[in-house]
């Protein structure tokens, strides 16, 4: 105890050495969080083009989006093994390159075919970062302020997405208003769209070269002079013994554990991995990919012209960025269970309000209109929406991932629960350009209802883990035994 008294109260501020080294590793790992975001977004604009050119109808353009969720999510399945037997680095590397590989394919494709498995290719790589950063961030990154830098994560996503969409509205500019015109080498703009890709994936792929491995996998793998030497940086002198300690004991119970299972009695998994997957899940089921995925369209289909749509997803971007910092900012400080409740909250009421606005549109398909008010209305809930989702769930359900799950199923569970956030996310993008051909109200009032029902979970089954040791996390989780009397009875 005397160790942690001695730690100076400012060792983890930005001006302090040990804050800046784990801030930069943050920083680097949540690179793979910016190519989630600009995937998530570059598609946005390269949408009608896509279906003039190849797909035609709604449904196979949903299909195309969504398409690279699937390989998104088979990616986070696997990286969780793959990362605790190869580390966290080499894992990151294969990432950038596949991710590389589809900006180039993507780019250049002749049919729907080809985009397709391009787009597949992508998601294998995304779905890697997806899981990896956020392991790798809780790894080194010092309790006192873990959950402000695993929030880097989500910033990265929302950086991402705003890179992507500012990229896309300056390559249509430049084509003179409209994606299908021609740019240079003979490509037309909505491919440059997905060229510029390989400028994140080229980053990120040379950074984890430059990255230590994470510490906790060293001592692992028993390399425990390079983990202390790691933690060194990381921690003060006071308090390194002290996490060396920790970490091998929790890793010696993992050796006992070994060949864990994250199978259990309920549904065939374990309590805490259903609770990661719900709380994947609802991240997505409230619509929140809809806006950046589709909102180039949506906006074209209640007045506004292809360039204005697009500075409109510019401007929603930086809002988004914007939300998550204060987040950042707030999440060691308030605490994960209010941010989400009130993230619920605001959610509930901006998504209700989108769905009665869309109750008075008239027409149908491309065609449909907001009359009135209801145009500026929409857009202002549309806004409060990314509001609400980017100072709450955006960000703090990554922290909590990294947070909840016992240390010997942590891997495997975070690839599982990152696994079902990507088929979550699918479902709602393969879905919503059907959905919304049919209603926009109904569509919005179901996003509603599952925010509303985010509400209840959170405030249901999630307990409060701000500045808690991440062996002390997944106690708080754990269901205690029934007495003896209460059994009796």
């Amino acid at each position: 105890m005397s160790h942690t008294q001695s730690i100076p109260a400012n060792a983890f501020t930005i001006r302090s050495p040990f804050g800046r080294r784990a801030i930069v590793l943050s920083i680097a790992a949540a690179v793979g969080g910016f190519l989630f975001g600009f995937d998530s977004s570059v598609i946005n604009g390269a949408v009608a083009s896509i279906e003039t050119e190849y797909t035609k109808v709604p449904g196979l353009t949903g299909f195309v989006v969504a398409i690279a969720l699937i390989g998104c999510a088979l990616g986070a399945v696997l990286a969780g093994t793959l990362s605790d037997r190869f580390g966290r680095l080499k894992v990151m590397m294969v990432g950038a390159v596949l991710f590389l590989a589809s900006s180039i394919g993507s780019a250049l494709t002749f049919s729907v075919l080809d985009l397709t498995i391009w787009r597949v290719v992508g998601g294998l790589g995304i779905g890697i970062a997806s899981v990896v950063a956020p392991a790798y961030i809780a790894e080194v990154a010092p309790r006192q302020i873990r959950g402000s830098l695993a929030s880097l994560q989500q910033l990265a996503i929302t950086l991402g997405i705003f890179a992507a969409l500012l990229s896309n509205a300056l390559l249509v500019a430049s084509a003179g208003g409209t994606a299908d015109n021609q740019l240079w080498w003979g490509l037309e703009a909505w491919r440059w769209m997905f060229l510029i890709g390989v400028v994140p994936a080229a980053v990120y792929g040379l950074l984890a070269f430059t990255m230590p491995e994470s510490p906790r996998f060293l001592l692992a793998r028993g390399r425990t002079d390079e983990a202390r030497a790691i933690f060194a940086r990381l921690v003060p002198p006071a308090d390194l013994d002290k996490t060396l300690k920790e970490l091998t004991t929790a890793l010696e119970t993992d050796r006992k554990n070994k060949g864990a299972s994250i199978a259990g009695k309920a549904l065939g998994l374990q309590p805490i991995v259903w609770i990661g997957i719900v709380l994947s899940v609802f991240q997505q089921f409230v619509g929140i990919n809809v806006i950046f995925y589709y909102s180039t369209s949506l906006w074209r289909a209640v007045g506004f012209d292809e360039s204005n749509s697009l500075l409109i997803g510019v401007i929603t971007s930086v809002t988004n960025v914007l939300v998550t910092l204060i987040a950042i900012w707030l999440v060691d400080r308030v605490g994960r269970k209010p941010l989400l409740l009130v993230g619920s909250a605001l959610m509930t009421l901006s998504l209700g309000t989108m769905a009665l606005a869309f109750s008075f549109a008239t027409g149908s398909g491309q065609d449909v209109s907001l009359p009135g008010a209801w145009g500026p209305v929409a857009l202002v809930a549309a806004n409060l929406f990314v509001v609400g989702f980017g100072a709450s769930w955006g960000p703090l359900v990554w922290v909590l991932l990294g947070e909840i799950f016992p240390s010997r199923i942590r891997g495997k569970a975070l690839g599982v629960a990152a696994g079902a956030q990507w088929l979550a996310n699918f479902l709602v993008s393969w879905t919503f350009p059907q959905l919304a051909d049919w209603s926009l109200s109904i569509t919005y009032g179901a996003y509603a209802f599952f925010a509303l029902l985010s509400f209840g979970f959170v405030l249901w089954k999630i307990p409060e883990t701000k500045g808690m040791e991440l062996e002390q996390t997944e106690t708080l989780f754990v269901r205690k035994p029934k007495t003896k009397a209460k059994a009796r009875a």
